[in-house]
């Protein structure tokens, strides 16, 4: 009965979540935002159409009862075929890139008719097994929010539903200046590397600013939108920090996102947290045997939102302290004035990094301003940011997750949280 209620609000609120996601959605800055855009028109992301086929497709779940008729041991075993599917098909992608590159092998497309084929079969398997994944998943999350308390009448609202797909990139632009994010443009993700850095290149040129492409692992449209991905647990916390966004979108704090630097950490970090913590219960509770990854051997459980993945020979390496550093002297000299020297150091750092496993591509202001405002630990590129340890103080003063987003989804500014936390 309650699965049946939730799917009748679900379709009630849907519509009123949309109009919210995009009013609230685009940067206030609108003169800077149509300067760079002169640069990306025409491959910008289009969500109009994604939204309304992941509608559908939600929809179609919903009209066929999924997961209901689905016990919760088909429905686990449902979830690890898909992530198996899908690295079978990424793996399958992979070598068809390698025959391609291949400059010794002249047929390329009899030599790759096999894999080709593999692909299709593998991909066809794949898309009949997707929808009832995802509504488990979806399910599983669900029961999970709803036994931590995020619920208003009972019930997770707006219901959590996500699709995976294909993401858009994000580029994002800081003034050079200072750590800022002012512009953030999401792209089409068909654009190839050599035209992110030349896209980078044009608008840092042409506008003078700090420009960066950076891979993302979810929009909080709704039904959400996640990327694929073999990675169970990373899964499940993105599910749940993107629907932590639509829950925060009907409370201040969501509809405030773009106001200042400060609110969007806020938002960023308390997203972290709470999927976190509910990605850990989801992992705990329906698969404990892949808590330590080792109930799948045939899947590859490492990966990283971000471009800064260490080698699996490299020497250990505290990354968030090393990031911590860079931003905190980066700070400093830009405070001075000092932005060819800063941009000179943040090359250097860069160089480092790499050096000890993690292949940034760019280290620059642009960097610092998406990554810094996803500060749910300590370090990293938040540097002396307060707002991500004040955000943190109050989630360690809550008595439960529930309390700390409710308290803080009714914030309006980073002062109330500073005085919320005895600042």
């Amino acid at each position: 009965m309650f699965y049946r209620l939730n799917r009748i609000l679900t379709w009630l609120i849907i519509s009123v979540v949309c109009l919210s996601t995009f009013t609230f959605s685009e940067p206030r800055l609108v003169d800077e935002t149509d300067r760079v855009r002169v640069y990306t028109r025409n491959i910008e992301f289009d969500y109009v159409p994604w939204m309304l086929n992941a509608m559908w497709v939600k929809i179609q779940q919903g009209a066929t009862g999924t997961p209901g008729y689905i016990n919760r041991e088909d429905g686990t075993i449902a979830v690890t075929d898909y992530l198996l599917l899908t690295q079978q098909v990424n793996q399958a992608n992979d070598a068809l890139s390698r025959i391609y590159a291949d400059a010794s092998i002249k047929d390329k497309a009899s030599a790759s008719a096999h894999l080709r084929t593999q692909i299709a079969n593998l991909t066809r398997k794949q898309n009949a097994l997707a929808p009832i994944a995802e509504a488990v998943l979806q399910e599983q999350v669900s029961e999970v929010a709803t036994s931590l308390g995020l619920t208003t009448l009972g019930q997770p609202i707006p219901s959590i539903l996500f699709h995976s797909t294909p993401v858009p990139d994000a580029l994002v632009i800081s003034p050079r200046d200072h750590i800022e994010q002012t512009v953030n443009i999401s792209l089409s993700p068909d654009l190839t590397l050599d035209q992110q850095i030349a896209l980078e290149d044009r608008v840092s040129k042409g506008l003078n600013v700090s420009a960066l492409v950076v891979p993302i692992g979810g929009v909080g449209v709704y039904p959400t939108m996640i990327m694929q991905t073999t990675d169970l647990s990373w899964l499940t916390t993105t599910i749940a920090h993107e629907w932590t966004h639509n829950y925060l979108e009907q409370r201040p704090l969501g509809l405030l996102y773009n106001e200042t630097p400060e609110l969007r950490t806020m938002n960023e970090t308390t997203a972290d947290i709470s999927g976190g913590e509910i990605g850990a219960e989801v992992m705990r509770r329906y698969y404990p045997e892949l808590v330590n990854h080792a109930s799948i051997p045939n899947l590859n459980w490492s990966f990283n939102l971000f471009d800064s993945v260490p080698s699996s020979s490299s020497p250990p390496f505290d990354f968030n302290h090393e990031m911590h550093t860079t931003r905190v002297t980066v700070d400093a000299l830009l405070a001075a004035r000092k932005i060819d020297e800063a941009e000179s150091y943040m090359e250097q750092r860069r160089q480092f990094f790499v050096q000890n496993g993690y292949t940034i591509r760019k280290l620059n202001q642009a960097y610092f301003a998406f990554y810094g405002a996803y500060a749910d630990v300590p370090g990293g590129a938040e540097g002396e940011d307060p707002v991500g340890p004040a955000v943190r103080a109050l989630r360690a003063q809550s008595k439960s997750l529930a309390d700390f987003v409710n308290r803080i989804a009714w914030m309006t500014s980073f002062d109330e949280l500073k005085k919320a936390v005895g600042q």
